[in-house]
């Protein structure tokens, strides 16, 4: 993993099905409040976001979203070791959302073939939390 504070692109990826009915407001505000799984990034620090969904079951559209978004990039002089995927906790986490992703590995493997850094976690629920604590969820 690389280190978060030597990005300067962040690329969420939401969960396809999740985002037919979320907007991605929870996500977006931790951004903003460098909460949850956004802490790890610097608060003094600008950063440009985008938010992606991963296109639906198994998520093999991750891939060809993120090499276009690379080329894009790269063509502004951004080049890939200065941007970090965040995978958003309706795909990482057991939530109020639904379970993890079954093909959380297999985004992870898409990821690292474009040779990008990635994260776990975006908002972090407080209830979602207790329910892990208590064993009703699983991280």
């Amino acid at each position: 993993m690389g280190d978060p504070e030597t990005k300067e692109y962040i690329v969420v990826a939401q969960c396809h099905i999740v985002k037919e009915r979320c907007s991605g407001y929870l996500c977006e505000k931790a951004f903003n409040e460098r909460s949850g799984g956004f802490s790890i990034y610097p608060k003094d620090k600008p950063y440009r976001i985008i938010y992606l969904t991963c296109g639906g079951c198994c998520g093999r559209a991750l891939h060809r979203k993120l090499t276009h978004l690379l080329r894009a990039l790269k063509k502004e002089g951004i080049e890939k070791d200065k941007v970090a995927v965040q995978f958003s906790s309706c795909i990482a986490k057991d939530n109020f959302h639904a379970p993890p992703c079954p093909h959380f590995d297999y985004l992870k493997e898409l990821v690292n073939k474009t040779g990008l850094d990635f994260f776990e976690s975006s908002k972090i629920s407080a209830c979602s939390e207790k329910r892990r604590q208590q064993g009703i969820y699983h991280s």
